[in-house]
C-alpha cells in the first residue's frame, strides 16, 4: 500500500486523491535525491496548511474557551501552532514514519525533528483542505488536537520557558538572561550542546539539546526550577513574582514557530 493510502486509512479519512496527500509527505531533501519521483515537495502545501491549520485551530479555541480574551485565545493559540506543538499532534499520529526524507535527512533523526513535523502536518492539512474541503479538514484537526484545545490554564504558562525566565529577570532587574554554550560534542549532523544560563552574574542551571535553542530551552527550565527552589515555590503556586511551573503539554518547549 502506499504511504499516502496507509496514512489515510490509519487516520480514517477518506482520501480522494492519494497523490496531494502523498505530496505533503515530500520533503525537499528526497525530492533533490529523486528528482523524477514526485511532482513536487510538500512547502507549498505548507503555506497553505498554515492558514488552514490557524483558522479551524481559532474557531476551536473561540467556542471551547468563550471566557477568554483575545490575548489569551491568541497565547492557546500560538501554543498549538507552535512548531514543537504541531510536532508533538504530528507524533501522536505517528506522522515521521510516513515521510518521504532523503538518505542524509533520514539518518539526522528527521523524522523526529520538530520543524520537519511540524511543516509536514501543515502540508497534511493543506492537502486535505484541497481534497476534501474545510469543514471536513476542521472536523479533523479539532479532533486531533482536542486535548490541546480543551486544555484549560493560565497565560503565563502557555509561554516558553525562555520568555518566562526573560520577563522575570527583567521585571527584577532590568537585565537578561545570557546563554553560553559550554560544549558541543558529536559528529557534526547530530550534535550534541550543553548550555549554561547566567542570571545576574551567576549561573542557575544548563540545559542539552541536539540544537543550541533546544539547550537553551532546557537550560531557562532549569533555572525557573532554581529560582522556584530558593524561593519556596513549588507545585501550581510560585512564589510571588517568580515565574509560573513547567508549561503544560502544548506550550512551545524547544522552539518557536517559524514565523
Amino acid at each position: 500500500m502506499r504511504p499516502a493510502a496507509a496514512l489515510a486509512e490509519r487516520l480514517g479519512l477518506l482520501v480522494g486523491d492519494p497523490d496531494l496527500v502523498e505530496q505533503a509527505l515530500v520533503h525537499t531533501s528526497w525530492l533533490h535525491e529523486h528528482p523524477d519521483a514526485a511532482a513536487g515537495h510538500n512547502e507549498r502545501l505548507e503555506f497553505l496548511g498554515d492558514a488552514v491549520v490557524n483558522l479551524a485551530i481559532s474557531e476551536a479555541l473561540f467556542a471551547a474557551h468563550p471566557t477568554d480574551d483575545e490575548g489569551m485565545l491568541s497565547a492557546r493559540r500560538a501554543a498549538i501552532v507552535s512548531t514543537v506543538g504541531l510536532a508533538r499532534i504530528a507524533n501522536r499520529i505517528d506522522l515521521g514514519t510516513s515521510l518521504f526524507l532523503g538518505e542524509g535527512e533520514a539518518q539526522r533523526g528527521g523524522r523526529r525533528r520538530p520543524s520537519i513535523l511540524a511543516s509536514a502536518f501543515e502540508a497534511l492539512a493543506g492537502a486535505l483542505f484541497l481534497d476534501l474541503g474545510y469543514d471536513a479538514t476542521r472536523a479533523w484537526l479539532t479532533v486531533i488536537a482536542g486535548p490541546e484545545i480543551a486544555l484549560d490554564t493560565p497565560a503565563s504558562t502557555l509561554k516558553s520557558p525562555k520568555s518566562r525566565l526573560q520577563e522575570f529577570t527583567q521585571r527584577r532587574t532590568g537585565a537578561r538572561p545570557e546563554y553560553l554554550v559550554v560544549d558541543a560534542t558529536g559528529p557534526d549532523h547530530e550534535k550534541l550542546f550543553e548550555v549554561e544560563v547566567w542570571v545576574e552574574g551567576r549561573s542557575l542551571g544548563t540545559g542539552r539539546g541536539l540544537s543550541r535553542r533546544v539547550a537553551e530551552t532546557a537550560a531557562a527550565q532549569r533555572a525557573i526550577e532554581t529560582l522556584r527552589s530558593e524561593n519556596g515555590g513549588s507545585g501550581d503556586r510560585p512564589a510571588a513574582g517568580l515565574p509560573s511551573a513547567e508549561p503544560p503539554p502544548t506550550a512551545p518547549l524547544t522552539a518557536g514557530r517559524r514565523r
